[in-house]
């Protein structure tokens, strides 16, 4: 697994019990009865994001390496562009991405992982994420966690219905 984003910063703001308020985390998992290859071929493929998530487009600004890795791409979500890179990409495993801009946010990134389970897949996307403006950490998380949901929900059951669909 990737790493799992930065130790609070001595600058951080801390709340009475020492937790870093400005950093969030989000950790959401769902099984699919989609086989690893079925959910890869949406996760692994930006294009498809579209259709399984909020987003409304996807443009591949610079494509990756022969694995993908380094692909750098802008999508539309809402009133937002945001601009994210793969910095991690392991076949039917994991796809890891980071935030360049779009958003008042440091040390944005995401894993994914999937997990091989004998009913399926298990899906994994955790997030963490530190706000630039102290005391709005809670809000990004409250908005990321919805969204987040919607590309694990988005995610599982598209790929559900195509890994279903192929075994027909």
């Amino acid at each position: 697994m990737a790493d799992r984003g930065p130790a609070p910063s001595p600058s951080a703001t801390l709340a009475p019990d020492g937790r870093d308020v400005a950093h969030q985390q989000i950790d959401i998992r769902k099984t699919t009865p989609a086989e690893p290859a079925a959910v890869w071929r949406l996760l692994g493929d930006s294009f498809t994001w579209p259709s399984w998530t909020p987003i409304e487009w996807v443009i591949v600004d610079r494509h990756g390496d022969q694995q993908g890795l380094g692909e750098m791409r802008t999508i539309k979500i809402g009133r937002s562009r945001l601009r994210e890179e793969i910095i991690e990409r392991q076949v039917e495993s994991t796809l890891s991405y980071k935030l360049s801009s779009g958003r008042p946010l440091r040390h944005y990134h995401v894993d994914i992982d999937l997990t091989p389970l004998p009913e399926g897949t298990e899906i994994r996307w955790y997030t963490t994420v530190t706000s630039k403006f102290p005391g709005l950490g809670w809000l990004y998380r409250r908005e990321l966690r919805k969204m987040t949901q919607q590309f694990v929900d988005g995610l599982a059951m598209h790929s559900a219905r195509e890994d279903g669909a192929a075994h027909e």
